[in-house]
C-alpha cells in the first residue's frame, strides 16, 4: 500500500474544483458540491471515504454532502458559524482536525469575508492551504456577507503563510482574474509571465490550480493593495479620491473587479 499523501483534482459544474486528499486507500474529501464526481473518482481509484472537510455554506461547495452520506457516514468538519446542518465537527479559529487514517492533521484559519464562518485548513507538513472561495489564483472571492475590513485581514493571515504553500481553491477564475489584475498593474512583469504561463495550462486544458503563496503575493493585486503602484493605478482610474487606509484601498479594489467588464 503506498501511504504518500496525494490530491485528486475533480472537476464540478462549469468551473469548480472538488478535492480528494488520499494515501491510496483512504480519502478525505474538500467541499463536495456535486456526490456524483466525487464517488465515480472514490471508485475508480478504489478509495474509502473517511471525512469530509468543508470551507463555507454556499451550495457549490455542500452540495453533494447529503448522498455522500448516504453511502458511507463519516464526520462532517466544517466552520462553527456559517450554518451548515451537516457538520458533525464544528471548527474555529485556531482549531487542528486530525485526520488520523491520513496521519495529517490540518490547521484551521478563520477566513470571514466572502460569507462570515468561512475556514481554511492549512497543512504545515504537506504545505497546503484549501481555501474555498477566500483567495483564488490571481484574485479573492467576492463579499457576499463580510467587510472589506476582514477580507482584508483573512488574505493577510493566507498571505503570511510560507511562500511554497500551494494553494488549493475551489474555481477555475485564474485568467479572468489575471486580465484584471494586468489592469491594476500593467506593467508588473513577474505578473505578464504568468498570464503567458497560465493561458498555455488553458489552452491545454490543464487547472491552473494549484496556485502558490509566493506566486500570489507578487501577482494577485488583492494581496497587493498596499502596494504604491496599485495605489497610484486606483488614484489615476479614479477609483478613489485620494488615498487613504489600507481598508479602502482593498474596498475599492475589491469594487472595481466586481464590475469589471
Amino acid at each position: 500500500m503506498n501511504n504518500a499523501l496525494s490530491i485528486l483534482t475533480v472537476p464540478a459544474f462549469d468551473d469548480n474544483y472538488l478535492w480528494i486528499i488520499h494515501d491510496g486507500q483512504h480519502a478525505v474529501v474538500v467541499d463536495p458540491g456535486d456526490a456524483t464526481p466525487i464517488l465515480a473518482a472514490l471508485t475508480k481509484h478504489n478509495l474509502v471515504l473517511s471525512a469530509i472537510l468543508l470551507t463555507h455554506h454556499h451550495a457549490d461547495h455542500i452540495g453533494g454532502v447529503p448522498e455522500l452520506l448516504k453511502r458511507t457516514k463519516v464526520p462532517v468538519y466544517g466552520p462553527a458559524n456559517d450554518h451548515i446542518a451537516a457538520v458533525t465537527r464544528p471548527l474555529s479559529q485556531g482549531d487542528h482536525v486530525i485526520l488520523p487514517e491520513l496521519n495529517l492533521t490540518l490547521n484551521v484559519i478563520a477566513v470571514p469575508g466572502h460569507t462570515l464562518g468561512h475556514i481554511a485548513y492549512f497543512s504545515e507538513s504537506q504545505q497546503w492551504l484549501f481555501c474555498g472561495d477566500t483567495l483564488f489564483a490571481g484574485g479573492c472571492g467576492r463579499l457576499f456577507e463580510g467587510s472589506p475590513a476582514q477580507m482584508l485581514h483573512s488574505l493577510d493571515q493566507l498571505a503570511a503563510l510560507p511562500d511554497d504553500t500551494l494553494v488549493y481553491c475551489a474555481h477555475e477564475y485564474t485568467m479572468s482574474n489575471l486580465r484584471f489584475a494586468k489592469e491594476v498593474e500593467p506593467e508588473n512583469q513577474a505578473l505578464l509571465a504568468r498570464i503567458e504561463r497560465e493561458q498555455d495550462k488553458r489552452d491545454q486544458h490543464i487547472p491552473t490550480v494549484p496556485s502558490q503563496i509566493g506566486l500570489e503575493k507578487m501577482t494577485n493585486p488583492f494581496l497587493r493593495s498596499r502596494e504604491p503602484a496599485v495605489i497610484s493605478r486606483l488614484l489615476a482610474c479614479g477609483k478613489i479620491p485620494v488615498a487613504k487606509d489600507d481598508v479602502s484601498h482593498f474596498a475599492a479594489l475589491r469594487e472595481w473587479k466586481n464590475h469589471y467588464r
